[in-house]
């Protein structure tokens, strides 16, 4: 009997589970463990609602695990010590995992697999969180694609019914190993507080919204979008699965979980956009970097209401409307010519559904110094958006409730005036 680890990262679920499903057809005696990660955890605020979505999806696959007659080793470390001793206590002979593109992780990962391999452990990865990766949608050249449209033609005609297919899981349940239920640890163990501030939407989306999605997309009043990015993070959802729903429905859903793909791999081909601009000239802008008026954006009280409301909606919920992501983001580095990596940590601290490589991608997006970027000089005019996407004020007369009296502050900053410095300042700096 060969025992094996399976180490849950962002694959928050039994159904479907790529990693899972090679782990348990070619083993007989499959040990879950998820570990919550310490190296992260200390970094964060102690309500940071993001690992109270975990432990709650933690708890429920537990008991998932539970009713297959085996259990999940649910740990509270630094992964780089932990999994070797799991893997010892256990006698295991391979550790499996799905794959994580994002550099820290793949440092991680590199470690492990040198020390495991030192004590004879194989440590076998699987794609999971994404349709196409790494090198698997290439230009003829077989380099990255850095735009997106060549890239997404491609991914299409790479598309075949398999890459939709899920994972059988549960046909191969009786190779979980027999363990004995161990309670969890609580979340105060790791120092958190176990108080919702904030609703976590749901995983079960109606097709209706994916049919409708091209329709309503842009609308921040409606209800018009799947708000299924925190599931897709954490894996709570599969990938597989939601694609052939898009797939069958709705081409603007698609070409979404098609720029997800897009952003994995550039994050992974691009390492360094991390914290530096993939047009490496972007970073001799000289930014104003102004902190009151960073405070005024972080705050939601810039003058601008589609802007505040979006921001006020991001601090109240830890979601933000995708239009509205692009309008404030566009707001800080263009109007307010602050730095993009400002915002994009803002962000990161704030999202419920923060994902590394799409923030980045998103945020560069913004700033103009990303691939397949918006050009410098395309400068969003809030005021403009909100003629055309919120014309009743019915997104910032819920967040604003002061909009339309004296309580709410005239703008930090004069439109015209931004758009004209902006486009001085891009252009000296690119020249």
């Amino acid at each position: 009997m060969i025992t094996a680890l399976f180490w849950h990262r962002r694959d928050l679920r039994i159904e479907d589970n790529a990693g899972l499903y090679k782990a348990l057809k070619n083993n007989t005696a499959i040990v879950p463990v998820f570990i919550f990660d310490i190296t992260i955890l200390k970094h964060l605020p102690k309500n940071d609602q993001r690992v109270l979505f975990i432990h709650q999806e933690i708890e429920a696959l537990k008991k998932a695990y539970q009713n297959l007659g085996s259990d999940l080793i649910v740990v509270y470390g630094d992964p780089k010590v932990e999994i070797m001793q799991l893997a010892k206590h256990f006698n295991a002979k391979r550790v499996y995992a799905n794959r994580d593109y994002e550099p820290n992780a793949l440092d991680r990962d590199h470690y492990l697999n040198e020390h495991l391999q030192r004590e004879n452990i194989e440590f076998i990865g699987a794609k999971d969180q994404v349709i196409f990766e790494k090198n698997e949608v290439l230009k003829d050249d077989n380099k990255p694609y850095t735009i997106y449209t060549p890239y997404a033609r491609k991914w299409k005609a790479t598309l075949t019914n398999y890459h939709f297919k899920a994972y059988p899981t549960l046909q191969y349940a009786l190779n979980l190993a027999k363990l004995k239920p161990q309670p969890l640890l609580l979340i105060e163990d790791m120092g958190f507080e176990n108080h919702h501030t904030q609703e976590f939407p749901s995983r079960l989306t109606p097709q209706q919204i994916i049919k409708n999605y091209h329709l309503q997309r842009d609308i921040p009043a409606q209800k018009g979008t799947s708000r299924l990015s925190l599931h897709l993070r954490f894996g709570t959802v599969s990938i597989r699965q939601l694609g052939a729903s898009a797939f069958e429905l709705n081409e603007k859903y698609l070409n979404e979980l098609i720029w997800r793909d897009f952003y994995q791999m550039i994050l992974f081909h691009f390492p360094q956009t991390v914290d530096r601009a993939f047009k490496p000239q972007y970073d001799r802008i000289i930014w104003e970097n102004n902190e009151s008026q960073f405070k005024a954006w972080c705050e939601g009280k810039t003058g601008y209401p589609l802007v505040d409301a979006g921001m006020r909606e991001l601090n109240s919920t830890g979601f933000m409307h995708n239009r509205v992501r692009m309008v404030v983001a566009s707001f800080l580095t263009k109007h307010l010519l602050i730095d993009w990596r400002w915002g994009e940590r803002y962000f990161a601290e704030k999202l419920l559904d923060f994902e590394l490589a799409s923030n980045i991608g998103g945020w560069q997006w913004a700033a103009g110094c990303g691939c397949d970027a918006a050009p410098y000089f395309r400068v969003f005019n809030p005021e403009a958006q909100q003629k055309k996407f919120d014309p009743q004020f019915k997104y910032i007369k819920k967040w604003i409730p002061e909009f339309g009296t004296e309580s709410y502050p005239a703008p930090i900053i004069e439109h015209k005036f931004a758009r004209e410095r902006v486009l001085e300042r891009f252009k000296t700096a690119l020249q």
